[in-house]
């Protein structure tokens, strides 16, 4: 009895710390939900609100009348969904030939590899700019889109997840069946690693809709300005920042996010539950 109470109560000590963990992680989005319901001297009082004010529809008008945000949503749609979907068939096409198969200078190149996943993203921003600038894509959203088509974080973890995901024997299998390299990759490799796909393609999308400096830089087209900088560019009328409004900007920003999250987050739990079932 002392043990089964003993063990009880640990359990019960662990879901309150579990509950307390939500409720500090959750707490951020809920005063970015409060804030986005009042106005600037609102959310600068004290005592703090805690509670949903009556503005919201007011900073949506003021966000509208400030900047085009869904013109600014929709290139971040387009640069953040053509990055992933070519992420998602580069990466995994390499690391699927680094996993899986033997050729001369294999070690050398994903040696390389690593060296060039621990180099910064900030040193490369200059030789980057100089690059597309001579080609000419600078003020074009094809700045962002080609140079992040491939990544090598990408290719180290669908290269993980596929050397203990695929099993030789489905790869001998299919080459008795006579599949070429591509029928291999596409019939028996992309359905095994789904999961890790998916997870691949959450942390692609959200690092390219979050990202700032690059396309700070590269676009020179207010027409093609994504929405992260687009919400930066909030300002007042007498050129005081109104964080109501930034923060129903933030706000609306998340959504894509969401429901990307969700897509990607069912179809990794899936695809675990099938393969728990088997």
């Amino acid at each position: 009895m002392a043990s089964v109470k003993g063990s009880r109560s640990r359990g019960i000590a662990l879901h309150a710390v579990l509950v307390a963990g939500l409720l500090l992680s959750a707490f951020p989005f809920y005063w970015a939900v409060i804030m986005s319901t009042h106005t600037s001297s609102e959310i600068f009082s004290y005592p703090p609100k805690l509670l949903p004010g009556a503005h919201f529809l007011e900073n949506v008008r003021n966000l509208f009348d400030s900047i085009d945000f869904f013109g600014s949503m929709l290139n971040s749609l387009l640069v953040a969904g053509s990055v992933t979907v070519l992420v998602l068939f580069f990466d995994s096409l390499a690391a699927f030939v680094f996993a899986k198969f033997a050729f001369p200078g294999k070690r050398v190149l994903f040696a390389l590899l690593m060296l060039i996943f621990m180099v910064p993203a900030q040193l490369a921003a200059i030789p980057q700019f100089v690059t597309m600038a001579r080609i000419g894509w600078i003020g074009s959203m094809t700045a962002l889109i080609v140079p992040a088509a491939a990544n090598a974080f990408g290719i180290f973890w669908m290269r993980q997840y596929m050397k203990g995901a695929i099993h030789d024997e489905l790869l001998d299998a299919s080459r008795i069946d006579g599949a070429n390299f591509l029928r291999q990759y596409w019939h028996v490799a992309l359905p095994v690693v789904r999961p890790g796909l998916a997870f691949l393609g959450i942390f692609t999308f959200m690092g390219q809709w979050n990202d700032y400096a690059w396309p700070l830089i590269a676009l020179t087209d207010p027409d093609n300005v994504t929405l992260q900088v687009a919400l930066s560019q909030l300002n007042g009328t007498h050129g005081t920042t109104d964080y109501g409004m930034v923060m129903t900007g933030a706000l609306l920003a998340l959504v894509p996010l969401l429901i990307v999250f969700a897509i990607g987050a069912r179809q990794i739990i899936g695809d675990l539950a099938k393969g728990a079932i088997r």
